[in-house]
């Protein structure tokens, strides 16, 4: 892939994720189906995955971003199912879906079918949460699917390294896969937990923002490489170390913040955007190498894998939800509200493959060690690609149907919105309290108008969450805090036209109005982020 054809991938994958935000389809669904036409468009040159690019380049970051986002605690009470599908479930598939393709065409050596077991086993990170970011699911399954998603690809890639050693001619045994497994989950636990606390350090001692961003782009990089080095799970470091960081962001100073939110939600977007597009422009590839075996052949080994992918996950969650509820009555009294029949249906259909799978599947050798082909290498190919996209296009597309006829309880706005006031309430009067503290010493001693200034602004933050639970405007339909943000935002902009007209009267220059300009800009930011956060618990 020439430089050309990269900045042309990017470029089409940011304008069709743009235009899919306008459309009530998932992205990443509409990117999949603009690959798979666009793979067939004259003058699209071929873009084939590379295992050695997406693996250790686009895999870190994106994990990486999904640990930051997640939430430690929640992941923590949810351990029991996470570890069940993260671990269990993808074990499972991967010795269920191998015996099915080792069946359906014995050929195939089961070493080689469990090789494509573990390829298709594991969910999409980057699908699983995207699809429930958009759907805003209930919070307890959206979190047991971001945890899978973040840990069952560090399975499934260990996983698949054992079998292909026994399918290549290595003399890997179940005794020395368990041990390789083993070795690998808790080698990368364990860089990730050396990793995390000095690069934490250096994060809150570095204090230049450019360099502390610099440093965050870099660190799901050196987490996975630093683990790989010492053959063990990648994956599993760049969690743990994400997980860490995100936890503890708030003792990150306030400029970093800003700039990191921002930088990390560029990339999340090209990054994402450009995986989808890659995967539809990869049946070409796929349908070439087939060879001998018919197209139409394939197709029904196809929908008989897609369908079996499907039944499988249901044949493990729903005994992996309801078993320990049965067998222990400590999970009984604790989780006795949340069981219900829907949850699993919804965590079930939510087990969208994606690029990971093409990925490690790509890896695939070429020849054994004893120089013959690899059994079925292209026919896994195929399969691999038809079991993402089929997962993508029929599971993605449906969901929020189901969702809607499930009638799954959504989260209570007006509730959430007072937890929110109280903790603010609760917040503001301890900074009244310090602030007292502070100025009954003479050397805080500050004019009168800046001293209410400070209570002001204690003020505004304490009322403004209150106010969302008030009553709105008879005439304009907003509410007393809306009103007072967008004429706040009339305010700043006749301020900022002021300081462009004093630059080009040459009464100010243009480093003073960028210095003028950037107060106001984070004065806006401050008020679009109240706004945003304001608008998004009155839409759960």
């Amino acid at each position: 892939m020439d430089a050309l054809s990269l900045v042309a991938l990017i470029a089409a994958s940011a304008v069709i994720a743009g235009a899919a935000g306008r459309t009530p389809v998932a992205a990443p669904l509409i990117l999949v189906t603009a690959g798979l036409v666009g793979a067939y468009l004259p003058g699209v040159p071929d873009y084939t995955l590379d295992p050695h690019i997406v693996l250790p380049l686009l895999l870190p970051p994106l994990l990486h971003l999904a640990a930051l986002d997640a939430s430690y605690l929640d992941l923590r009470a949810n351990a029991r199912p996470i570890a069940l599908l993260s671990v269990g479930y993808v074990l499972f598939a991967t010795v269920a879906v191998g015996l099915l393709l080792h069946l359906l065409v014995p050929a195939v050596p089961l070493t080689a079918a469990l090789v494509f077991g573990a390829v298709v086993a594991p969910p999409d990170a980057v699908a699983a949460t995207a699809i429930a970011r958009r759907l805003r699911l209930p919070h307890r399954i959206t979190t047991i699917l971001q945890g899978e998603s973040l840990v069952n690809d560090a399975t499934a890639i260990t996983a698949f390294k054992v079998a292909v050693a026994a399918a290549i001619g290595e003399g890997a045994s179940w005794a020395g896969g368990a041990e390789e497994f083993a070795l690998a989950a808790l080698g990368g636990v364990g860089v990730g937990l050396v990793l995390m606390v000095p690069l934490h350090w250096l994060r809150t001692h570095l204090r230049e923002p450019l360099l502390q961003n610099t440093l965050s782009l870099l660190i799901p990089f050196v987490a996975y490489a630093a683990a790989e080095q010492v053959h063990a799970s990648g994956v599993l470091a760049v969690v743990v170390v994400g997980l860490y960081l995100g936890h503890r962001r708030w003792q990150v100073d306030f400029a970093t913040r800003l700039q990191e939110g921002a930088v990390w939600k560029m990339v999340a977007f090209v990054l994402e955007s450009t995986v989808f597009l890659l995967i539809g422009l990869q049946l070409p590839y796929v349908v070439r190498g087939l060879g001998d075996t018919g197209v139409a052949e394939a197709l029904g080994y196809a929908v008989a894998v897609f369908v079996f992918v499907v039944v499988v996950r249901y044949v493990w969650v729903f005994p992996g939800t309801y078993l320990p509820w049965v067998l222990s009555r400590r999970i009984r009294e604790r989780e006795a509200r949340e069981i219900t029949w829907k949850g699993p249906v919804i965590v079930g259909w939510a087990g969208m493959r994606g690029v990971v799978s093409l990925a490690i599947a790509f890896s695939i050798p070429q020849v054994t060690l004893a120089g013959d082909p690899f059994p079925a290498r292209n026919l896994i190919l195929f399969l691999t690609f038809t079991t993402v996209i089929g997962t993508l296009v029929v599971q993605g597309l449906t969901l929020p149907a189901l969702i809607r006829a499930l009638r799954l309880p959504q989260p209570d706005a007006q509730a959430e919105t007072l937890a929110e006031a109280q903790a603010q309430s609760e917040a503001s009067r301890a900074a009244d309290a310090r602030l007292d503290e502070l100025l009954r010493d003479e050397r805080n001693a500050l004019p009168q108008p800046l001293e209410e200034r400070l209570r002001a602004v204690l003020e505004r933050r304490r009322n403004a969450v209150w106010e969302r639970l008030g009553a709105v405007n008879e005439v304009t339909g907003e509410t007393t805090d809306a009103t007072y943000r967008r004429l706040a935002g009339e305010l700043i902009e006749t301020e900022r036209t002021v300081f462009v007209q004093l630059r080009d009267a040459r009464r100010i220059d243009d480093e003073m109005m960028r210095t003028l300009l950037r107060r106001l800009d984070l004065e806006e930011a401050a008020a679009y982020r109240e706004e945003e956060d304001g608008d998004a618990s009155g839409s759960a």
